[in-house]
């Protein structure tokens, strides 16, 4: 991942709604929500969610699918893990000391992931 493509993801969340629409897509999994379900769930607008859906699928963090007549949209957890690889991949290369286990990715208990 380049430094611009980082930007643009990371962008693409700089928004409340725009980071609970993530949020409850990446908590639903791939099998992901209708547009009709997300709104409903985030207690938002039509268009509203659909600007934002808009934003985080240019970003590539979003994916959509067609099934029958309903469109359902899902994360790109492949994108998702490039961004943070990126983000971490030069963790602590200029300390002093290896920072051992700082540099790796915390792994959330599944209770704590519920409430999340």
């Amino acid at each position: 991942m380049k430094s611009v493509d980082a930007i643009v993801t990371l962008s693409a969340l700089a928004s409340e709604a725009r980071l609970a629409v993530y949020r409850m897509l990446v908590k639903r999994g791939p099998e992901g929500y209708t547009p009709s379900e997300l709104a409903k769930r985030l207690d938002l607008p039509a268009p509203t969610l659909s600007f934002h859906l808009r934003g985080l699928t240019q970003a590539g963090l979003v994916v959509s699918r067609r099934e029958s007549r309903n469109r359902f949209y899902s994360p790109n957890f492949a994108r998702m893990n490039t961004l943070v690889s990126f983000l971490t991949a030069n963790c602590c290369s200029l300390a002093e000391s290896p920072c051992g286990t700082d540099c790796q990715p915390m792994v959330v208990p599944v209770q704590q992931r519920k409430r999340a």
